[in-house]
């Protein structure tokens, strides 16, 4: 039992998990079929007959033209990360119900307005990044603010998801062994449809998930193997290189070889896992232990010290809303885009098929008792200091073999929440180790297929940088200029990775990421401007003004009341860095929205569309 003063803050109310993830699907199937179609027809005037980027510049390194469902399983794969999981697992320390309604609304109007819009500018600008955009719809000076900011934040990213990556494989055979079993896989789907069987998608997707599942099942096998398990099982300081090294020729080779059928691939792990999660909860049907809202909304929790406004905003990030998806939906994607009428399927439903693993997260979370999820997502001496006794805690640790107690960041504190709901199924009920260690599997599957993608957008970004001085580096096809600035950039991200520093620097990564999208979505305001829908222009102007002012608040108590109290210059100096740029951006920006809405006569571009103004950049469609 908790304590009487302990059961007065999380009075648990007994709802039913399933009712929150039915009513989540419900939300994103409706916001998909009336809002995001709405979207397609009315604002973006998506067109079948426009000639996307991949079929004008088709070169079989990064422009191809990839099937609709391939394209979907990469792209969700690319942008989901560690956030969608993390985040909902640590919000849930304000109540469950800031964090769910958050990530339902947020993911319909922000987070896939957001990935959609941005993907279909992209396209719209010859497949250039976020940054090239910026120039086109507004002017040169806001392009080198969007590309430093972008740049800074996507280094970042990079490092962090690769710790999280390194935390999860180190001393995991069964992961590790799994994990490295993808690249042969998915080298093998991509010479099958790049040469035997070209067309063959589902033939290729069965025999690929097939030998992932051979894969999955044989994993325990090795973790217990005298002779291979030595081999798998990578400390912590070898995976600090050996990922760096992974990430660097995967963004160096051809995208059809490795990276697009790896990630296509492991979209069939992630959806397939919360797919199983989902219907476990459906047959178990657990009760969320934790209050709607604890006392911790108005700050002074042990994983986020803020308060509900704006931390939430900041901590749930990827699972309602990223800027990370912006640097991918202007990268790797709009290059392997079809036909346009695809970007719905791609940008909008892929972003909600994230919430929908958002929500998951967050209630593998929210079904622990209080005290046993406090004790395993906060530090030992914070968790001292809630003054609260853990219940079956004790118990989960001795069945998975692993002390859970002390492990904060979240990625134990999910395995944990899933485990106990996959162990609660009929028959699973001694299962609950191997359901601990399968998660911990899922979780870095999951995230390194967004690190293997982000280099390469990471590359293609120093590639058009330091194409302005040395021209051959920007050309695609020069292996000598790929193999270069995959190393470089690689060596950047991965020397933070090695010294671990990162750490200390999340909080910042957060914020920043969360500015990038708000500079996204007004970027994409100018362009809706610009081509004379102006009556639709709030579609992505209100969720980027709204996280614009979320961002700056959390910024300013994060520097004042953080930073520069305790000492820590660095950490304010990039703060302020990151701040200043994306507050020049803006107003920039809403300097060209004014402009644009002076503008009293259309023109026509060379299309045969009315605009108000013809962008920087040539529009791609043919």
């Amino acid at each position: 039992m908790l304590p009487h003063n302990v059961q007065n803050v999380f009075s648990l109310n007994g709802m039913n998990a399933l009712t929150l993830a039915f009513a989540s699907l419900c939300a994103f199937a409706i916001g998909y079929r009336f809002y995001g179609l709405w979207l397609a027809r009315k604002v973006l005037r998506l067109d079948s007959s426009r000639l996307t980027p991949a079929a004008l510049r088709e070169d079989g390194v990064d422009f191809v033209k990839t099937e609709k469902s391939v394209l979907f399983g990469f792209h969700f794969s690319s942008i989901s990360a560690a956030g969608p999981l993390l985040g909902p697992v640590l919000a849930v320390q304000f109540g469950y119900m800031p964090g769910a309604l958050w990530i339902i609304i947020g993911c319909v109007v922000a987070g896939a307005v957001h990935d959609m819009v941005i993907l279909f500018a992209s396209v719209r600008h010859k497949a250039q990044g976020i940054a090239k955009v910026a120039e086109a719809e507004i002017n040169r000076f806001a392009g080198t603010a969007v590309f430093l900011s972008v740049f800074f934040i996507l280094i970042l990213t990079l490092a962090v998801l690769s710790i999280a990556v390194v935390n999860a494989m180190s001393d995991s055979p069964w992961g590790t062994f799994t994990v490295a079993a993808t690249i042969p896989i998915a080298i093998l789907m991509g010479l099958a449809l790049k040469f035997w069987t070209p067309g063959a998608v589902n033939r290729v997707t069965a025999v690929g998930v097939g030998l992932l599942l051979v894969a999955i099942l044989v994993g325990p096998m090795v973790a217990d193997s005298r002779l291979l398990s030595p081999v798998f099982n990578l400390k912590r300081e070898t995976l600090l290189w050996v990922v760096p090294i992974y990430a660097c020729v995967a963004s160096a080779l051809p995208i059809w070889l490795l990276l697009s059928p790896r990630d296509y691939l492991s979209s069939y792990l992630k959806i397939g896992t919360i797919f199983i999660l989902a219907v476990s909860v459906l047959i178990v049907r657990p009760e969320i232990q934790m209050a709607p809202l604890t006392q911790f909304a108005s700050g002074g929790g042990p994983n986020v010290p803020g308060p509900i406004f704006p931390f939430l905003f900041i901590t749930i990030a990827c699972g309602a809303l990223s800027g990370f998806h912006a640097i991918i939906g202007t990268g790797t994607t709009p290059k392997l885009v079809a036909n346009e009428e695809h970007i719905l399927f791609v940008g909008f439903g892929a972003m909600l098929t994230e919430g929908f693993v958002a929500i998951m997260a967050l209630i593998a979370a929210a079904t622990l008792i209080p005290a046993d999820y406090f004790a395993i997502t906060a530090s030992a001496d914070k968790f001292a200091a809630l003054n609260m006794e853990t219940v079956d805690l004790p118990a989960l640790s001795a069945a998975v073999r692993e002390n859970l107690a002390g492990r904060p960041g979240g990625a134990v504190t999910l395995a944990a929440g899933m485990s106990a709901i996959f162990s609660s199924v009929p028959y699973m009920t001694g299962l609950v180790s191997y359901w601990f260690h399968f998660c911990i599997m899922f979780e870095a599957v999951f995230i390194i297929t967004a690190v293997d993608s982000g280099t390469r957008v990471g590359r293609f970004f120093l590639q058009e940088a330091l194409g302005r001085y040395f021209p051959r580096l920007s050309e695609r096809g020069w292996w000598p200029g790929i193999v270069a600035t995959s190393l470089i950039f690689t060596s950047l991200w991965g020397y933070l990775v090695v010294t671990g520093d990162i750490f200390t620097i999340w909080p910042l990564f957060g914020m920043s990421n969360q500015l990038l999208a708000s500079c996204a979505l007004m970027i994409a305001t100018s362009m809706l401007i610009r081509l004379g829908r102006v009556r639709y222009a709030w579609t992505t102007a209100v969720p980027g003004v709204f996280m614009a002012v979320i961002c700056f608040w959390a910024g300013f108590i994060q520097i004042m009341g953080s930073y520069i109290p305790s000492g820590q210059w660095v950490l304010a100096g990039l703060g302020l860095i990151i701040v200043a740029l994306m507050a020049i951006v803006f107003v920039v920006t809403i300097l060209r929205w004014i402009e644009l809405l002076r503008v009293k006569e259309a023109v026509i571009d060379p299309f045969g569309e009315r605009v108000l103004a013809l962008a920087g950049e040539t529009e791609t469609s043919a």
